[in-house]
């Protein structure tokens, strides 16, 4: 199971990563002209503390146990990714986007997955 959590975690860390950073680095409009128009929602200082939150969560999640360094932090980093995915939930349900409310649903679910399982039975130990 160890192995399963580490293959969520890159997988979530491998799609939270560069999608924050695109947010970080791109202007508003570029990003709703690239399919992302709930971002015209949001001031342009919201989508970067979005796109913030994405690439350190993603990073949250491998960086602490890869360098032995506050292990902990991971499954917290998931807590976050959960919390950050229901956000997104709320945002493409009042939109009506209902395609990337189940993907935010895939996503919750793995990042819940990663919690349970370094919070509990599979955490990391020093």
């Amino acid at each position: 199971m160890n192995v399963v959590l580490w293959i969520i975690a890159g997988a979530l860390a491998a799609l939270l990563i560069p999608a924050g950073i695109m947010k970080l680095t791109q202007p508003r409009e570029k990003l709703a002209a690239t399919g992302l128009g709930w971002t015209m929602d949001f001031s342009p200082r919201s989508v970067k503390m979005i796109g913030a939150l994405d690439a350190l969560g993603g990073i949250g999640l491998v960086l602490p146990p890869l360098v032995g360094i506050a292990p902990v932090l991971a499954p917290i980093a998931a807590v976050g990714v959960a919390l950050l995915m229901v956000g997104a939930m709320v945002v493409h349900g009042r939109r009506k986007e209902y395609p990337q409310v189940g993907f935010n649903i895939v996503l919750l679910i793995l990042a819940a997955v990663v919690a349970w399982g370094r919070f509990g039975p599979y955490a990391f130990t020093s």
